[in-house]
């Protein structure tokens, strides 16, 4: 094996990027790796940890079997990556803290998306609730099992940090964020740093422009639906014009593509302004500041809001994929109430977690082994729980 060369901050970061050398370091000390920034450490910890696998099994809006085509929460996860390294490049940012970021956003999502997260908040509303970004944190710092020394990855404050609150300051966080919070400080009051806003709006970025593509992809609309949406239709149009006749599947594509290249242009054109006018000194700056540097245009934060709309009444509600959701919440609610009632049916390491009782440690147990089943799991534990036909 040749020599390990030491590594150093790349010269094109911006002062704001956050650096090595006043990294608030890891709850529990490790000495790092010399070839390896912090961040690449965390991103590689993330990639290899079970939560993660398990994303190519879990809905983005499709359940998984409905196609093999449509997004599921890990390709979302990579593409947001993706997005999301390319402005941070742009805006000299460091480029792994925000891969780190993008790929790790959804480790708490249940199995079914957001039907399934309701399904669960349902049931645990007397427990404090659920809540997917406070799971994708309690994955990283305690149900990952990797590590003889420690629970959890053992990612870095700023990957913790950026995963608590890359949505903004929390002012009221959920159970879980707060506990955490008490023994290892995140400074949930403040902006999140440069590289956790821009993996949040890759995540709009991504989310809206593939479910416009899977939602043509599904007939559950047609190009000539999506015309009047602002970007949108102005991409459509110059996708016909770049080829006559061009068969739907590529026009498609040429569209979508210039929907995010247009909503990162102006991403990247935005943020610069908003840097320029704070004049951030290094990261810290960044967090203390009034507002998010991270930010579209107000036109294209318009132009979001009206894809948002059309996407909501024309896909997230649409009759068929109502039905789903319907019965994904459905069989959610069910495995919690059923397991949390007789958590002698928990498996042999969950049902020690549990406990005895149906009190609040074993309804977090139980939410916790829902939280971590893909889609097919899902509904093969269902079905094992309710078919009497069904052994196992």
């Amino acid at each position: 094996m040749g020599r390990m060369i030491p590594y150093s901050h790349a010269m094109s970061h911006a002062p704001y990027a956050v650096r090595p050398e006043t990294s608030r370091g890891r709850l529990h000390p490790e000495p790092e790796s010399p070839g390896r920034s912090p961040w690449q450490r965390d991103r590689d910890r993330v990639i290899h940890s079970a939560a993660f696998r398990k994303l190519q099994y879990k809905t983005q809006v499709f359940v998984n079997h409905e196609g093999d085509y449509f997004r599921t929460r890990l390709t979302h996860s990579i593409e947001v990556a993706q997005i999301a390294r390319s402005v941070s490049r742009e805006l000299g940012l460091d480029e792994d803290l925000t891969e780190a970021l993008a790929l790790a956003h959804d480790l708490g999502h249940p199995p079914f998306g957001h039907a399934g997260e309701e399904g669960l908040n349902n049931r645990m509303k007397p427990f404090g609730g659920f809540d997917h970004n406070a799971q994708s944190l309690r994955i990283v710092t305690k149900l990952e099992d990797r590590y003889a020394a420690f629970d959890g990855l053992n990612l870095t404050w700023e990957t913790l940090e950026g995963l608590a609150k890359h949505n903004g300051p929390l002012r009221h966080p959920p159970p879980y964020i707060a506990e955490y919070n008490a023994h290892h400080p995140l400074d949930l009051n403040t902006q999140a740093g440069g590289e956790a806003q821009v993996a949040a709006m890759a995540d709009d970025i991504a989310y809206h422009s593939h479910d416009l593509d899977d939602g043509m992809r599904a007939g559950l609309f047609g190009p000539d639906d999506i015309a009047h949406l602002p970007v949108v239709g102005a991409s459509l149009a110059l996708a016909r014009r770049s080829s006559l006749d061009v068969p739907p599947a590529r026009l498609r594509h040429e569209t979508i593509r210039r929907v995010i290249d247009g909503f990162v242009t102006d991403l990247v054109k935005e943020s610069r302004r908003r840097i320029a006018a704070l004049d951030p000194a290094d990261a810290a700056a960044i967090r203390h500041a009034k507002k998010p540097v991270i930010a579209f245009s107000p036109a294209m934060a318009e132009a979001n809001r009206a894809v948002k709309e059309f996407l909501y009444a024309r896909m997230y509600r649409h009759w068929r994929v109502n039905r789903m959701s319907n019965k994904a919440r459905r069989v959610t609610e069910a495995l919690f109430t059923l397991l949390h009632e007789d958590t002698s049916m928990l498996p042999d390491g969950w049902r020690a977690r549990a406990g005895e009782t149906d009190g609040p440690r074993a309804a977090l147990t139980v939410a916790d082994y829902i939280a971590g089943m893909t889609d097919r799991f899902a509904l093969d534990e269902h079905r094992r729980l309710t078919d009497p036909f069904t052994i196992g």
